[in-house]
């Protein structure tokens, strides 16, 4: 297999222009179009970024999330148009980075274009990903974060070539909304949280699974659409927190509305009936 060029602008939250200090919170890639085949447009942003609140303390958390998911939408209509079109076969990432966001001197500001070649264009994204967002994002006691619990069924799904739009969702009820990172509609809406319990301690890891046990009691009744909640959870790595982690899978599963519980060992499991639901999606 040959190899294809690509190109890639990295999205950088600029805190202070007169420092210069700057956190990764996205990734655009793209594969020009090439000897007939089409173009490919791959993107990521990260709403919940680990080190933004640690770094800049007065950050307006809110309004970052909000403008991160407006970026995410644009993104979308951007990448349909560039590969249902065949556009830019002469362009680069970054031109297709400031389609999504123009320069408008706000505090996120696109990167310089980096460059290569790849066999697998969906291996490569993922391999910078992780280097730009993922990596420049651990925390300096090396625990892992809902990201990290979700990079494995986001990968599986890539492998089995299925394309889900996943958006972040906001489910109202009578009392309260909740909002899950990825979700779809098939019939209902279908929420996907991963939930990381690599915590530092036991009350941190039954209080972070009583969150979302409180969250789901406010929205199951009078929901305003239906929706079925699925959990990714990750053990810690200390062994000695395993207990506590037994205990908060065990109140997740007792939630309202009888939430699906996967543990990353049933990762598999998880993304064989996401792909059958998908598949039938298509076929009706």
């Amino acid at each position: 297999m040959s190899r294809r060029p690509y190109s890639y602008s990295v999205l950088r939250y600029v805190h202070d222009v007169v420092t210069g200090e700057f956190v990764n919170v996205g990734l655009v890639l793209l594969a020009p179009s090439l000897s007939g085949c089409a173009p490919i447009v791959r993107f990521e942003f990260k709403e919940r970024v680990q080190r933004l609140r640690s770094l800049f303390p007065d950050v307006d958390r809110l309004s970052f999330a909000d403008a991160i998911r407006a970026i995410s939408r644009s993104a979308r209509t951007v990448a349909k148009q560039i590969e249902s079109d065949g556009l830019f076969s002469e362009g680069d990432a970054r031109a297709v980075a400031i389609r999504m966001l123009p320069h408008d001197g706000s505090s996120l500001q696109w990167s310089e274009i980096g460059t290569g070649l790849a066999k697998d264009v969906e291996k490569e994204f993922q391999r910078i990903a992780d280097r730009m967002l993922s990596h420049y994002d651990k925390r300096s006691e090396a625990k892992r974060s809902d990201d990290d619990v979700w990079r494995p069924v986001r990968n599986a799904i890539l492998e089995r070539n299925m394309r889900i739009e996943f958006e972040s969702k906001v489910v109202r009820g009578e009392l309260d909304a909740i909002e899950f990172t990825h979700a779809w509609k098939n019939g209902k809406i279908h929420a996907y949280e991963p939930l990381s319990f690599d915590l530092a301690d036991a009350e941190n890891i039954k209080n972070k699974a009583r969150r979302w046990v409180g969250h789901l009691s406010t929205v199951v009744v009078g929901a305003h659409d239906e929706f079925q909640a699925h959990f990714i959870v990750g053990r810690p790595t200390d062994p000695r927190l395993l207990d506590s982690y037994v205990d908060a899978v065990k109140l997740l599963r007792s939630a309202a509305g009888e939430p699906e519980v996967y543990e990353e060992a049933q990762i598999p499991e998880l993304v064989d009936r996401l792909e059958d639901s998908y598949r039938r999606h298509l076929n009706a």
